[in-house]
């Protein structure tokens, strides 16, 4: 029997730099996707890949000294290994720098031009480089890029533009043929309302002020618009030809689902639509375009300081954890919010409290009471009916939530189930069955029943934690699928390994504060074309307060190696408290007595619960080697000039 085929894909990223957490969301939800499509017996082919083309990945590579290709083959690079440290299962990473996919971009072009669809004219307005997209000044936000809020330059030179207008109508008309074609809802009436109905100017779709792109095949002064370029990866990658595309295109195609960022859904519900439309072929069947993650209220970026990087984060807790934390906490429609202080709480909360110490408490039990094994039992109370019940409910909202995309939803049922059955635990208490031998097959029914709804909950987890399933699976010596309970006769269970160890949250924290202010020194120290740091003004250096204190006190932070507790008098009658990173290099007892030089204007800052208001100056004095800076025969309270 034929599988019915499902068709998915990602927005390929951007190769100007290495992808962050927020970028990540979509590889995670689109492989948590492809993965429930393959347990549910579909046919699944998973696509993502890298945009490498564009005047702003010609500038990075140009400030970096590297040719465009050398620049983005390392760049592509990292987006393979940050994905795979999230554990995604894609089958195909296509790069639209690849040979196959030019070649087929640029018949695309030439179809169009050929058949009129693409015009030869001039572009005058707007154009954002970041973006790489051409605004009209009615569609600026306060004079700026509407999508990334950036400035925008003026352009004006010769190019080709695509007959958006001819296909407006005919899109429109799709889109109300087909009201489920954007998800969610709001999208779609942001796309009618905000560029159907003002109604679609042509669009520019080459360029000719840079070099880096696909070449115009008959036109070399131009290269394709980087969006014709990108959007048409989803066809070429599965062996799109205008003279004849391959037996996998005619498969696969439509696409059941595109999944992207809500920022560049107009590009894959207006755009795409219609070059698909001028070509003659099928329009994918669903594009939907998730919120962002934002590191509290702010969106992710390098110039605000803020960015998490997602490998980082699975290095150090787990791929698991930080596909569980995105998936659990993005909503359908609303951006979601990520600080480590909200993934450390999470984690404890859900995985480690709730879901880890279900699977370890019930293994351990069923080894201490039964040696490992136990078989099916029969539902005697009305406990057992009701964690029964509760399987089948669970089973049946996950599978709805699931076919609607519905992620947090899914995972919060999920969650719900895992602590119904810590409850089921409370209820029964299976230490109290233990000491009573006529209480011996009771015993073993409720075991059952609790390997049997974890047996249920590895399935439901499948596609969202990937390894923390097969662990389960593992331990409980049962790989049985689907999530119908009491489908499995007996158990005989393996050792009880914790799954999520307890993080504890304030050495976390303060260890990550260290790392950001090593990482942000080292990339303060490293040369990176640049011979040194930008030239400050004197009303800026006057901004920075100096001032010498003595060390009255000092003592170890409890649970932070790295840092040292001063209490300082700094001339002003009232103790100074700061936590300095230096207890690698200096024990207490060397520095009481000692006067120093602490930035004393620094806003206040918490590690490791300890209130720190100010700064130590010290001097890297080569590698593994710290040296403060003393001013001993200075006193208290002097000002530094």
């Amino acid at each position: 029997m034929n599988k019915e085929k499902f068709y998915i894909t990602t927005a390929i990223a951007y190769s100007s730099q290495k992808p962050h957490i927020g970028n990540a969301y979509d590889i995670v939800l689109a492989d948590m996707i492809a993965r429930y499509k393959r347990m549910m017996g579909f046919d699944v082919y998973f696509m993502t890949g890298s945009d490498e083309h564009g005047q702003k990945i010609e500038d990075c590579a140009k400030a970096k000294g590297v040719s465009p290709k050398e620049y983005v083959d390392e760049v592509s690079s990292l987006i393979k290994d940050v994905w795979n440290s999230l554990g995604t299962s894609y089958d195909k990473f296509i790069r639209t720098t690849d040979d196959y996919h030019e070649k087929a971009v640029q018949k695309i072009f030439k179809k169009l031009y050929d058949q009129g669809d693409i015009y030869k004219s001039e572009y005058t307005g707007k154009y954002c480089v970041p973006c790489e997209s051409f605004f009209t000044p009615s569609q600026l936000v306060d004079g700026k890029c509407p999508d990334c809020g950036r400035e925008v330059v003026d352009a004006k030179e010769e190019a080709y533009f695509l007959r958006l207008s001819k296909y407006q109508d005919k899109l429109l008309e799709y889109f109300e043929q087909n009201p489920d074609f954007i998800a969610p809802e709001s999208r779609k009436n942001e796309m009618i309302n905000n560029f159907l109905k003002p109604g679609l100017a042509d669009l520019c779709v080459s360029r000719s002020s840079f070099k880096w792109g696909v070449p115009v095949e008959f036109d070399d002064r131009h290269v394709i618009y980087v969006w014709i370029d990108a959007l048409s990866n989803y066809i070429t990658g599965i062996g799109y030809d205008p003279d004849g595309s391959s037996d996998m295109y005619k498969k696969y195609w439509p696409a059941d689902l595109h999944v992207i960022g809500k920022d560049i859904v107009r590009f894959h519900t207006i755009y795409w639509p219609i070059i698909l439309m001028a070509l003659g072929e099928p329009l994918p069947k669903k594009v939907l375009g998730h919120p962002w993650v934002l590191v509290g209220e702010d969106k992710m970026s390098k110039s605000r300081g803020n960015v998490i990087y997602a490998d980082e984060l699975a290095a150090r807790f787990g791929s698991d954890s930080v596909r569980y934390y995105l998936l659990s906490e993005m909503p359908f429609a609303q951006d979601g919010t990520i600080t480590y202080e909200a993934f450390i709480a999470k984690f404890n909360t859900d995985l480690a409290n709730t879901l880890g110490n279900l699977v370890n408490r019930t293994i351990a039990m069923t080894n201490k009471y039964f040696g490992g094994t136990v078989h099916k039992g029969e539902l005697s109370g009305e406990f057992d009916e009701s964690l029964a019940a509760c399987a089948r409910e669970t089973a049946e909202k996950y599978i709805k939530l699931m076919d609607d995309y519905k992620n947090a939803d899914a995972v919060a049922a999920v969650m719900d189930f895992a602590r119904r059955c810590n409850k089921y635990i409370d209820e029964t208490m299976p230490w109290a069955l233990a000491k009573n031998e006529d209480d011996k097959e009771r015993l073993n029914t409720v075991l059952y029943n609790l390997l049997e709804s974890i047996r249920i909950l590895a399935n439901l987890l499948l596609p969202i934690m990937p390894e923390s399933s097969a662990s389960i699976k593992a331990q409980t010596g049962c790989d049985t699928e689907g999530f119908e309970f009491g489908a499995v006769d007996s158990y005989t269970v393996g050792a009880a390994t914790p799954l999520f160890a307890r993080l504890d949250a304030e050495r976390v924290l303060a260890e990550l504060a260290l790392e950001a202010e090593a990482k942000k020194a080292a990339a303060e120290k490293k040369n990176d074309n640049v011979i040194s740091l930008p030239q400050i003004s004197i009303d800026d250096f006057a901004k920075v307060e100096l001032t010498t204190a003595r060390v009255t006190a000092c003592e170890p932070i409890k649970k932070a190696k790295k840092l040292l507790k001063l209490t300082l008098d700094d001339g002003s009658g009232t103790p100074r408290t700061v936590a300095s990173g230096i207890a690698l290099y200096y024990k207490p007892e060397e520095l009481i007595g000692r006067t120093v030089i602490v930035v004393s204007n620094l806003k206040p800052a918490v590690l490791c619960g300890v209130e720190s208001n100010g700064m130590i100056l010290a001097a890297d004095a080569g590698e593994n080697d710290v040296k403060v800076i003393f001013a001993d025969d200075i006193g208290p309270g002097a000002r530094v000039r």
